[in-house]
């Protein structure tokens, strides 16, 4: 990924393969409950410096034939019986869409300078791929993508859909993609299962992951760069994607002016179990008055219907 001029062959973005590669590895070997935070954070931030790099978090090599997808990983064969609107999700199925969210939030805001979304991983496609050949008689049974599941309102996947959504509205909104952008891990706490990231520039995002599966934690302590006033623009746990809808959006969190975290001032947060939400520094204290900006998932798709 490097100029001609250099030698190289002028591409602008290298692909992040080792992102993906990390989530199967802890999806296929390890308990979430034992997922190292420091070794998810430095799997997402090792790349070269001011190389632009696309981040992913599954790819064709995690989807064709003789392995899974991740949300088949997560949720196995539960996606063909409990995917149901009509009934309460299964401990299986609302630990994977909860973690699946996760996953997908914490590979884009980390992972690099752009994001990129393999062929039904928007929606958490069950299924393999693949091609006829010899070995399948050669069936065009696999060779597709069930786009249609994500647009059964009487199934889940159209809440992983809708997160997917979510995820590009909230960077059209607050730009964070961006080469050379701001960027710093606050906190990759292992005990807590706490991942904490600012990320942006000029957006000022703050971006905060609980992984640990069933502690939820009040006036969680977390430092921060910019001093002023946050809102949360982004919530894993919101009613609109399959969430539980303990964050309130409406709630104008103050920093105050201590260190914390290596960081000159700090928030205190209600983080539920497994979830993600982004804080957006909206106000910096030394600023005139200003109205919170609404979060992604109560405002008109910008992107049109």
């Amino acid at each position: 990924c490097r100029p001609v001029e250099e030698g190289g062959l002028g591409f602008d973005f290298r692909l992040a393969m080792s992102i993906p590669d990390k989530w199967i590895e802890l999806l296929k070997k390890v308990s979430d409950d034992n997922w190292d935070m420091g070794n998810i954070t430095w799997t997402l931030t090792n790349r070269r410096w001011n190389e632009a790099t696309i981040a992913y978090a599954e790819s064709h090599d995690q989807a064709l034939v003789g392995d899974k997808t991740m949300a088949f990983w997560l949720m196995d064969s539960e996606m063909y019986t409990n995917m149901s609107t009509f009934q309460f999700p299964s401990p299986v199925i609302e630990r994977g869409i909860a973690l699946h969210k996760i996953i997908r939030l914490v590979t884009m805001g980390l992972g690099g300078d752009g994001y990129l979304t393999f062929m039904g991983n928007e929606f958490g496609h069950p299924e393999w791929i693949d091609f006829p050949r010899e070995g399948n008689g050669w069936s065009y049974q696999h060779a597709r993508r069930r786009w249609d599941l994500a647009d059964d309102e009487n199934l889940r996947y159209k809440f992983l859909y809708e997160w997917d959504r979510l995820l590009q509205i909230t960077e059209h909104r607050f730009p964070f993609l961006r080469p050379n952008n701001h960027q710093y891990v606050v906190l990759a706490e292992n005990g807590d299962k706490i991942i904490a990231f600012e990320r942006g520039t000029e957006s000022r995002l703050l971006f905060v992951c609980n992984l640990h599966p069933s502690q939820s934690y009040s006036d969680y302590r977390i430092g921060c760069f910019w001093p002023g006033k946050y809102c949360c623009v982004l919530d894993s746990d919101g009613n609109n994607v399959d969430g539980q809808g303990r964050v309130h959006w409406d709630v104008v969190h103050h920093s105050t002016p201590s260190e914390w975290n290596g960081r000159p001032n700090y928030l205190q947060l209600y983080i539920p179990a497994r979830t993600c939400q982004v804080y957006h520094c909206f106000q910096l204290a030394s600023e005139p008055e200003k109205q919170p900006p609404a979060n992604s998932g109560s405002i008109p798709n910008p992107f049109g219907p």
